[in-house]
């Protein structure tokens, strides 16, 4: 299998659509099943045992929370 190369990618969404993906994340969350997204054209498959942090970070006059899931992926 193909190793998947270093990617650090940040796409920006609308509020309704932000709001649309976090909802279907949610349910997923809460029901234990896997949750699948495409983030800037590559999908992604996170699966239900991720784990899940919320990070805040503070810069001069800015604030940044991160939502962050974690997993390891398949061999």
């Amino acid at each position: 299998m193909p190793t998947k190369r270093k990617r650090d990618v940040e796409k920006t969404y609308t509020a309704r659509d932000f709001a649309a993906k976090l909802r279907r994340f949610a349910d997923a969350v809460e029901t234990g099943r896997a949750f699948e997204i495409q983030v800037a054209g590559e999908r992604l498959y996170v699966p239900a045992d991720a784990h899940f942090c919320i990070e805040h970070e503070r810069e001069g006059a800015e604030d940044e929370i991160e939502f962050q899931i974690r997993w390891k992926r398949a061999r």
